[in-house]
């Protein structure tokens, strides 16, 4: 049911039904008093007078005050900060309303003063980085960009707001994966992109913020970076296996072309040829581990069993008994044949460890014994695998991921960078580092795991 009157009058009227009895009684007492006939209309049009103006003071004590805070409620409302309310006695109800709106009104300032202030450093840093940024509405239409965006268009902004991702030409970055590197033509240049997309909420309404990154020329430098340091390792693994061939090849061709032959001469050709092609197997070992390295095919992913295959592989290695620290029953997607090649290398390195030592003796502390162990457990969504030795532990690791950098005389010093590889093509990664409970090292591969 509506309320016939505003608060106002229901007020006004409450007041006067509350003095009407005290009023009425003063009426009766007058009336019965012996006054004279006009002193009474009198007396009686002075009260009336009386009755009605207190009724209408208590209403202006109530409702001024009232006006007062819609007053300022209004203005928060509108973004005025700068009116306050005159404060009231403490303790006092109305007081402390008042009190409170004025430390919400300064609060309120201080939060939009600290927002236009980050907004404008905003707006300066996106103007600055030499990064294109758009923002598309779920038309999707472009409602904001910078001006490395319009450069890459090729036009200013108030041609390019509220066009579509089509009419922009940049429909297709706004599908697919939501973080890649691809090939592109853009009005403003041509090369190689860095493509992030990422989901924000305006309004109640889902946006898409899309961030273009030309990494072409990052991308050149670190090739040829990368180009360098391959250069300075093949050159030095070729030079190494070319000068002595030289050298002996020389000493033979002179040994030939003497006019009288020594009587060793057939011992001496046997060892250069010897040499020679000892050192053409090392550059061929080298380069058949460099195509390995470089042809590194995509994980083939499955279902497999943890526990039966980390048996399968420990079995493989026959120097020394591995101990197997049992974890709980996993299954594994991933690619377990190239999986198996990194747990390989890891026993392999982890028992190379454990029995380096004088004439190829165990490495043995005064109260431990060489042991390889294998432990598997699940950190969250990953799986663990931790593969621990007693041996010397590593003295640096610094270039336990050079490619070709090996402390073992018949090392290739690619197994670690295999390893790593795969782990990172598995979404995983691959540490090294010495145990902090014991003598000796500790491996740990981590993979994802549902």
């Amino acid at each position: 049911m509506k309320r016939a009157f505003g608060f106002e009058r229901n007020f006004l009227f409450s007041s006067l039904l509350w003095s009407l009895p005290g009023t009425a009684a003063a009426l009766a007492l007058l009336w019965h008093s012996g006054l004279e006939l006009g002193l009474r209309w009198g007396a009686t049009a002075v009260l009336g007078c009386l009755y009605l103006c207190a009724a209408f003071v208590l209403r202006a004590k109530v409702v001024r005050p009232l006006q007062t805070v819609s007053n300022l409620l209004a203005n928060l409302r509108e973004g005025d900060f700068s009116t306050r309310a005159s404060s009231g006695l403490p303790g006092d109800a109305l007081g402390q309303v008042l009190l409170e709106l004025n430390t919400l009104s300064r609060l309120l300032y201080e939060q939009r003063l600290g927002a236009l202030e980050a907004t404008a450093l905003l707006r300066k840093v996106m103007e600055e980085i030499d990064v294109a940024v758009f923002a598309f509405d779920e038309a999707p239409k472009l409602k904001l960009t910078n001006r490395a965006g319009e450069r890459l268009l090729g036009a200013p902004s108030e041609r390019l707001l509220n066009c579509t991702a089509a009419e922009l030409k940049l429909a297709e970055c706004l599908e697919g994966d939501p973080a890649r590197v691809v090939q592109a033509s853009f009005p403003g240049g041509t090369g190689r992109w860095s493509l992030r997309r990422g989901t924000f909420w305006q309004g109640g309404q889902p946006c898409q913020l899309l961030v273009v990154a030309d990494v072409s020329r990052a991308l050149r430098e670190e090739e040829r970076q990368a180009w360098q340091r391959l250069v300075r390792v093949l050159g030095h693994e070729i030079n190494n296996s070319l000068a002595p061939i030289k050298s002996i090849s020389g000493s033979l061709t002179d040994l030939l072309a003497r006019d009288w032959l020594p009587a060793d001469w057939r011992d001496d050709m046997t060892r250069g040829l010897g040499v020679i092609s000892t050192r053409a197997e090392a550059l061929g070992r080298f380069m058949g581990a460099y195509t390995q390295l470089a042809r590194l095919p995509p994980p083939r992913k499955q279902w497999f069993e943890i526990e039966p295959w980390l048996e399968r592989v420990v079995r493989l290695e026959t120097r020394l008994p591995i101990l197997i620290e049992r974890g709980p029953g996993l299954s594994l997607k991933a690619d377990s044949d190239q999986l198996e090649q990194v747990l390989i290398n890891l026993l392999r390195n982890a028992v190379d460890a454990v029995l380096k030592g004088d004439a190829g003796a165990i490495r043995q502390g005064p109260a431990q014994k060489p042991e390889v162990k294998v432990i598997w457990t699940k950190l969250g969504r990953e799986l663990e695998i931790r593969v621990e030795d007693s041996g010397p532990g590593l003295p640096s690791t610094t270039n336990l991921f050079v490619p070709f950098f090996t402390t073992k005389p018949t090392g290739s010093g690619i197994g670690l960078v295999l390893s790593r590889q795969i782990a990172e093509a598995h979404e995983g990664s691959l540490v090294l580092e010495n145990r902090k409970d014991a003598p000796g090292c500790a491996a740990r591969l981590r993979l994802p795991c549902e």
